[in-house]
């Protein structure tokens, strides 16, 4: 799909949008007026591409809405160099906000469907992870721990040790926690057993899933 100026227009409203709804981070706000998020999503919703909705992609999944990322984004203060796992690739639009934040990205995809997909179009876009993996997201990645940051960006039942065991000592993991829907929690690292917790009110997000395809 092309991106042209009528999308680059829609984006700059989009980022209106979101300000008013309390995101304040420009970094953030810059990455969704350069991001062409119509290219995440199926050519049929193309037109709805830039309202602040979240969208069906492929194997049942979604494309979270734009206040959604934008507001994980923000919460986890993401810096330039920061070492971030993302939990669920998805149709890779966090993962795209995440390197336009200039993280180092590791992301985790559950549905091999998606992975294929959106590992072999992020790069075509010119977004490049650090490392893209087919895998658990419960799991986390041990071998590249300890993360500056986690994001999780699927509904999660309960929140996964492994994830928390993951972190840097200072390091933040923001997490959807719940069945139906979901109460955003923040875990900030204090020391090597404590860690301070923050609610950030209610989301909805598809299943985190676990071993299971």
């Amino acid at each position: 799909m092309k991106d042209t100026q009528k999308h680059q227009g829609l984006r700059n409203q989009l980022a209106t949008v979101l300000k008013a709804k309390g995101i304040t981070d420009k970094n953030v706000l810059n990455a969704v007026k350069k991001i062409p998020r119509h290219s995440f999503i199926d050519s049929s919703f193309e037109s709805h591409a830039y309202q602040d909705k979240a969208f069906p992609i492929a194997a049942d999944q979604t494309i979270s809405q734009p206040y959604t990322v934008a507001f994980q984004s923000q919460t986890l203060e993401i810096k330039a160099g920061d070492k971030v796992l993302e939990i669920g690739t998805g149709s890779g639009y966090q993962t795209a906000v995440l390197l336009e934040l200039n993280a180092i990205v590791y992301s985790i995809e559950r549905q091999h469907e998606l992975f294929k997909k959106t590992s072999l179009f992020l790069p075509k876009l010119g977004y490049k992870p650090k490392k893209f993996i087919f895998g658990d997201g419960y799991k986390g990645l041990p071998e590249q721990a300890p993360f500056d940051k986690i994001i999780v960006t699927a509904g999660a039942p309960y929140v996964p040790n492994p994830l928390l065991a993951q972190l840097k000592i200072g390091g933040k993991l923001l997490i959807p926690v719940g069945n139906e829907t979901q109460i955003m929690t923040l875990f900030i690292r204090k020391s090597a057993k404590e860690f301070e917790k923050h609610e950030l009110g209610d989301f909805a997000f598809v299943p985190m899933l676990e071993e299971r395809n």
